[in-house]
């Protein structure tokens, strides 16, 4: 196929991989899916010794292909059938059915179990071949799918056209599954660059044990070297996702890893969930040979314990060994319930019943999932128990797994019940016991019927029924309460651990009582405070000083006259005469050229009362309130909280030392009436936000006292708004943005698919997506080349945006090149899975990619949002996740403020001095304003100016 080999010249262009001698056949690709040091293996002509499963298992596929060639050649007319054709004359053979087909390329090789050819039904069209391969066992697998798709990749490069079909032979029954591996040939093809890659590297791959490991001949060869190096995949359970990312960290050891646990508090939204497992804790039960527990694991047995263990062929779904353990008093009693054929399997279950209705409220009790499988299995089969107390027994069975699992650490690479039976001192008599082992006994019970082989499954399942027992003793246990470290039982509470302190000296370890004392006694402040106070006069006693009061400022140091109003806010009328003459005594600070001091200052007020609305208007509204301190003081306070994220404690002590205030803990208050002050300009933001021609949105995680919530931030460029929700629900977003009709620019978060006219989805989600998947498949040409394509694309509408802007007159001759690019998907015919799904993503938001090339000021990433967002995130390490909804309200609403100003190059402290509420208005303002000296009172400000004398002076306020 011209795919295959394209796919090895890009590999061999980029030096993955070397041309080799050695072809790939069926047996190193099976292999690779399995564990590729078993491919390395294999290919090095290493032959695995030990395990009798393994060798039992390829002689019993063996013995099936053998029988099933022969059916297949008995059942076929003579005459039709041919036996091991050459592969040149394939595509000109008369036959039907041919056995044991050798076709091999200049990379591959397999030798065909069986190849069917179907004649022509007419000129022009060709004959039909489908591969045969036979599998022993009764349930297939993924890999056995692939295995077929690799004789079809070679029988397709042999005959140089397509193979779309194949057929498996599997199980006792010989049952025929067909496969269409048109949809499978792509990921075989992967493969094999996998092995080629292999196969040419001068060493070894990384050497991983896996799931396959029980059933692989290498096993003892390859978990001595595990053991040898100590290496992570000794824990049974970490993926190998989980393992990469140990080595990332350069963690490459069980010993390494063991060191990395800490013991973490759960918050209270979690404690009712499940604990999540820690490989690190297992690593450290495994290094101090002690069990380790988290949390509290519950066992209850409130009845007779009734120990279950089952024995079967999990492919056959049969069932033929019951064991069951019952103590009553001192002796156990075991009874062991076997089935010769699949229709004992109701006599043994019926006769389990009637053991549980002997038995005084009984509590089964089993370990693992398999027996969970069983007791459903066999109620839907025969029906369940008419005794009401066998029947709980039944629906409430213990799984003493599901018990321990992420609560209790046993020092063992595994949590299979040998290895912690075994750790708990349980022996097996026979040391090949295990349920692989079982599966080859049962077989050869079946050819045979020797006693032997059933006398060694009798003793398995009794001795497994023991150790289910030993374990629930030890379990129950070790779920008593005590200390968090018992020696006596070998247990540690990890809750309970505390970290090691690490101090810059070490600890001091000595078999000297006394060096102890006097190494404490050394310290720098034991001889300042202790030694050196000693050797002189005691000071005398006085009383702890008291905290001065906080008192009403009553004498003035600077007067500022507000300036008076003669024109009612609301009926925009007139008002006659001078108003009454009100003032306000406030502790505020007053900016001067070079400094900031403190002072007590008078505000002067002239106000109205309006004869033909009756208003009262004069006082500005930021005094209105009966506060003792000023708007400076306000301001300068939002200032450092908001605009430099420093904590209000910090803000709070820095206020006391530098200017001598008396303030308690927070100044809480103070944003408070700063935020009640903008909420309407916090609102307009909003809607001109809402009503624009361009809008981008993201969103964030935050916290609100431990319950999560989420912040979305809007922004046009020029105004940023922030609005909080309970939920990442877009209900919220699409309320706001109902009326919205212009370019959205998001994410590719579904909540934002019905917002606005036009939608651009940021570019640069996107290609660090493609790049992340270019990176975990390097060997996919086809993903590559699809890639490239739309790199090339994007860089040169980036080109034009650097160069001329976000113009649309510059940026719609690239639409000319989107639909080559989109006709180019069309035209393609991908294998790839991963191009595959691309393509349909990229089909699927076709509409929504290159909004920006047909609109003037759209951008094509999302940076606007994400640099707000930045903002947000900074202030919620400052303000942590104990504010309420109402506080953490007030802090946005101020925040939205702080970033419009940003955005347009405006003072955040200098338009919450002036008062002003519109940042509009402020920004005309602060143009007109820009050359006046520094140091002048601009627009309505709360403050005066400071002649450096401490003289009290008086100010005129003018705009």
């Amino acid at each position: 196929m011209p795919a295959l080999r394209a796919a090895w010249e890009f590999a061999e262009l980029l030096g993955m991989v070397y041309v080799s001698a050695m072809r790939i056949t069926p047996e190193l690709f099976g292999a690779f899916l399995q564990c590729p040091t078993k491919c390395w293996l294999k290919s090095t002509g290493e032959h695995g010794t030990g395990n009798a499963y393994a060798e039992w298992a390829q002689v019993q596929n063996e013995s099936h292909r053998g029988a099933g060639v022969d059916r297949l050649r008995s059942a076929s007319i003579p005459g039709e059938c041919a036996t091991s054709p050459p592969a040149a004359s394939v595509k000109e053979g008369t036959w039907r059915l041919a056995l044991d087909v050798m076709a091999q390329t200049e990379k591959l090789e397999s030798r065909l179990h069986g190849l069917e050819r179907i004649p022509s039904e007419g000129r022009g069209k060709p004959s039909q071949f489908i591969p045969i391969r036979f599998v022993s066992r009764n349930k297939f697998t993924q890999n056995d799918k692939l295995l077929t798709a690799f004789d079809a990749l070679v029988l397709s490069e042999v005959l140089r056209r397509d193979v779309d079909l194949a057929k498996i032979i599997h199980g006792d029954d010989h049952a025929t599954l067909k496969v269409k591996t048109s949809g499978l040939v792509g990921q075989a093809l992967n493969v094999t660059v996998k092995v080629t890659a292999l196969l040419a590297s001068q060493s070894p791959p990384e050497l991983i044990l896996n799931r396959h490991c029980p059933e692989c001949e290498f096993r003892d060869r390859c978990r001595q070297k595990a053991v040898e190096k100590n290496d992570l995949s000794l824990l049974a359970g970490m993926t190998e996702k989980e393992h990469k990312q140990y080595h990332s960290k350069g963690i490459f050891t069980v010993t390494q890893l063991s060191y990395t646990f800490r013991p973490r508090r759960r918050p209270k939204r979690m404690r009712e969930k499940r604990e999540k497992y820690h490989h690190a804790l297992k690593a450290l039960a495994i290094r101090e040979k002690k069990i380790h527990i988290v949390g509290s694991p519950e066992l209850k047995i409130e009845g007779t314990p009734v120990y279950l263990d089952v024995e079967g062929l999990p492919d056959r779904e049969l069932y033929y060994l019951i064991g069951v353990r019952i103590r009553n008093g001192e002796a156990p009693i075991q009874h062991s319930l076997w089935a010769d054929t699949r229709e004992d399997q109701m006599k043994i279950w019926n006769a389990f019943l009637s053991i549980l209705t002997k038995v005084r409220t009984p509590i089964l009790i089993h370990y693992g999932s398999y027996e969970t499988i069983f007791l459903k299995r066999m109620s839907e089969r025969y029906g369940k128990p008419a005794d009401v107390s066998t029947a709980r027994a039944i629906s409430t069975s213990i799984n003493l797994l599901s018990v321990t699992f992420a609560q209790v650490y046993f020092p063992v690479f595994s949590n299979g019940l040998k290895d912690i039976a075994g750790f708990l001192g349980c022996k097996w008599s026979n040391s090949q016991s295990s349920g692989l082992q079982s599966i080859v006994w049962r077989h050869q019970w079946e050819v045979t019927h020797g006693r032997v082989f059933k006398d060694a499954l009798l003793t398995y399942n009794a001795e497994d029924c023991q150790a289910l027992e030993s374990f629930t003793r030890r379990l129950l246990d070790a779920g008593t309460p005590r200390t968090h470290e018992d020696p006596e039982r070998n247990i540690v509470h990890a809750d309970s651990l505390t970290p090691e302190k690490k101090t810059k000296w070490g600890d001091f370890a000595t078999p000297v009582p006394a060096f102890g004392y006097i190494n404490e006694a050394a310290h720098w402040d034991y001889q300042k405070h202790r030694i050196h106070v000693r050797s002189a006069d005691p000071p005398p006693s006085r009383a702890p000083p008291r905290r001065p009061k906080s008192k009403k400022p009553t004498k003035p140091e600077k007067v500022v006259n507000w300036p008076e109003y003669s024109i009612c806010p609301t009926c925009k009328q007139m008002v006659q005469g001078p108003g009454q003459r009100r003032s306000r005594i406030l502790v505020d600070i007053v900016f001067g050229r070079d400094s900031v001091k403190r002072r007590v200052v008078r505000y002067v007020f002239h106000t109205h009362r309006c004869p033909h609305c009756q208003t009262c208007f004069g006082a500005d509204e930021r005094f209105r309130r009966c506060y003792w301190y000023g708007w400076n003081v306000t301001a300068y306070y939002i200032y450092h909280l908001v605009g430099l994220c420093i904590p209000q404690r910090t803000v709070v002590q820095m206020f006391n030392r530098l200017f001598g205030f008396v303030f308690n803990q927070t100044l809480n208050y103070l944003k408070i009436r700063a935020a009640e002050y903008y909420a309407d300009t916090t609102k307009a933001i909003l809607e001109r936000i809402a009503h624009g021609s361009v809008v981008h949105v993201d969103e964030t995680h935050a916290s609100i006292k431990g319950t999560s919530a989420f912040v979305w931030v809007l922004t046009n460029g020029r105004e940023v708004a922030y609005v909080l929700t309970n939920s990442r629900e877009g209900a919220t977003i699409q309320k706001l943005l109902a009326e919205f009709r212009g370019v959205l620019v998001a994410d590719f978060y579904s909540a934002y698919d019905n917002i606005g006219q036009f939608r651009q989805r940021c570019l640069i989600h996107l290609v660090r997506e493609l790049n992340d998947a270019l990176l975990d498949n390097p060997f996919d040409e086809e993903f590559r080349r699809l890639v490239l394509s739309f790199g090339d694309l994007l860089k040169a509408m980036v080109e034009t945006a650097d160069g001329h802007g976000l113009k649309a007159h510059f940026l719609k001759k690239h639409l000319a090149g989107v639909g080559r690019f989109y006709k180019s998907l069309t035209k393609a015919q991908y294998q790839s899975e991963i191009a595959r799904q691309y393509v349909k993503k990229f089909q699927k938001d076709r509409g929504e990619l290159f909004t920006f090339l047909s609109h003037d000021g759209v951008a094509w990433h999302n940076n606007n949002a994400e640099h707000a967002i930045k903002a947000f995130v900074w202030l919620r390490e400052v303000v942590g996740g104990v504010s309420s909804k109402k506080s953490l309200d007030e802090y946005l609403t101020l925040l939205s403020i702080c970033q419009t100003c940003k955005y347009q190059g405006l003072d955040f402290l200098d338009f919450l001095r002036s008062g002003e509420k519109d940042i509009e208005v402020f920004a005309e303002k602060h143009q007109r304003c820009r050359n006046r000296p520094e140091g002048d009172i601009v627009g309505q400000g709360g403050g005066a100016k400071d002649d450096g004398t401490g003289q009290s002076i008086s100010v005129e306020l003018k705009c």
